[in-house]
């Protein structure tokens, strides 16, 4: 719906201005709100973290003075991306073992990797590398799976980026803890520490089915709701762990954890390929959340979510770039383009997943998804500042037609021009002010050496 001459206003008093911290004027802004709206030469006003207004340019500069304006003429104002599901610390293992199956990939390159490399120090910098990444690519909220995770809140606190963050549990020794008890120790504190946080959501994650025994996967279940915390973990991946699921289990993965009490409202689902109907109603009975990966899943030959069917069923599925060493690349533009493009090409119809409602689960759904709606995902008063600029003034961008399109096929992570989190400016005009790049780079070239003599025979 396109409306030229809509506002939301606070009731202002007639007699003076008020003032906002931040103003975005002349844009196209695409609301993601629950009509869909899209308001022509519009402005956004915001206080603190908060969007405090919403309408025509013209109404909103009457009504407001700003300590900081920003012009987006000719430009999209959007809700910040959501990145459903990563795994930022992977960032420094990019291009390291490639064209190899889900399992064959992580149990004799990854797996080994991270025992060899994986610290503090290393978490710290590889997030650092990922956010650089994300933010140019206009994602303001992303949620990851990893260890050392007080490191990589820390990471994302500083650069300003919003997260849900989930300290994976495992059923083997890990880089941060080497026994389960130590691994629910570590967990418990980075709860305590985060909560309430306004940027960060602590999470508990258990890495999936087929990496914990039953009891782990209880234990953590147990630990995230007494916390009300949410639960990340990965389900319904690959071949791999469907025959693991029924062997061991005698049913599949969903129905599994349905059966010992790990479904609920708090879980996201990282993946969730392999479902059959039944599986799908049984996610959408206890309000699953879930992350579509397209390019990591296609890559690894993990097979296709069957995302318009859970949608349908009242799923709400978000859109993940996973972890840079499964996908090389953590670009939300890319994802929305491939996400959209893989559903139709598959069923061989250019109507499943429209352009529209990819970017709803890039935004709103994945909000959902991950169960902070409220706080983010659309571009309404009350809500927190996570907006970004995008530039359509480009020759792969003009002429526009329809925003959503343009959006999902036209549109790239370079034309993100400014980025908004929490109502604070992260990227202007393709500067990034809250990280150090040339020192990340610096760094991330350091381990890649010692990445690659680790992996040497000789140091086996």
């Amino acid at each position: 719906m396109r409306i030229t001459a809509l506002i939301f206003l606070l009731s202002l008093p007639l007699q003076a201005k008020q003032t906002a911290d931040l103003i975005v004027i002349h844009a196209t802004i695409v609301t993601m709100d629950g009509l869909h709206r899209i308001l022509e030469d519009a402005s956004i006003a915001t206080t603190g973290e908060l969007i405090t207004a919403i309408g025509p340019t013209d109404q909103i500069t009457t009504a407001y003075d700003a300590r900081k304006t920003i012009d987006a003429h000719g430009a999209i104002l959007l809700p910040g991306l959501i990145n459903a599901h990563t795994h930022m610390a992977m960032s420094l293992f990019r291009g390291l073992a490639e064209d190899r199956s889900l399992q064959d990939w992580l149990q004799k390159f990854i797996f080994p990797a991270e025992a060899r490399n994986v610290t503090p120090d290393f978490v710290t910098w590889a997030t650092r590398l990922s956010l650089l990444e994300m933010i140019r690519g206009g994602t303001t909220t992303v949620a990851d799976m990893y260890y050392f995770e007080e490191q990589v809140a820390q990471a994302l606190k500083d650069a300003g980026m919003r997260g849900v963050l989930g300290e994976t549990i495992i059923g083997f020794p890990a880089p941060d803890n080497k026994t389960s008890s130590a691994a629910f120790a570590y967990t418990e504190k980075f709860l305590t520490h985060w909560k309430n946080d306004s940027l960060i959501t602590p999470a508990v994650a258990p890495h999936s089915i087929y990496t914990c025994p039953e009891q782990l996967l209880k234990d953590s279940a147990a630990l995230a709701r007494a916390y009300h915390a949410p639960i990340l973990m990965h389900l319904a991946e690959a071949p791999y762990e469907m025959e693991v699921s029924r062997r061991e289990h005698g049913t599949s993965s969903v129905q599994y954890l349905a059966r010992i009490g790990v479904l609920g409202p708090d879980l996201l689902g990282a993946h969730c390929v392999w479902l059959d109907q039944a599986d799908i109603q049984t996610l959408a009975h206890y309000g699953v959340g879930c992350s579509y990966n397209p390019s990591s899943n296609m890559k690894s030959a993990a097979g296709l979510i069957p995302a318009p069917e859970m949608l349908a069923a009242g799923i709400s599925v978000g859109i993940g770039s996973d972890g840079a060493a499964s996908n090389n690349e953590q670009d939300m533009f890319r994802e929305m383009d491939v996400a959209a493009k893989l559903q139709k090409f598959s069923r061989m119809d250019p109507t499943a997943l429209p352009a529209e409602q990819t970017v709803a689960m890039a935004t709103i759904i994945g909000a959902r998804a991950l169960h902070i709606d409220k706080q983010t995902g659309s571009l309404e008063i009350g809500k927190k500042a996570d907006m970004i600029v995008v530039e359509t003034t480009a020759p792969h961008a003009t002429p526009m037609y329809n925003v959503y399109a343009q959006l999902v096929y036209a549109l790239n992570a370079s034309d993100v021009r400014t980025t908004i989190i929490n109502g604070k400016i992260v990227m202007e005009d393709r500067m990034i002010l809250t990280l150090d790049e040339p020192a990340i780079l610096a760094k991330a070239a350091e381990y890649r050496k010692q990445i690659a003599k680790s992996l040497e025979p000789s140091a086996n």
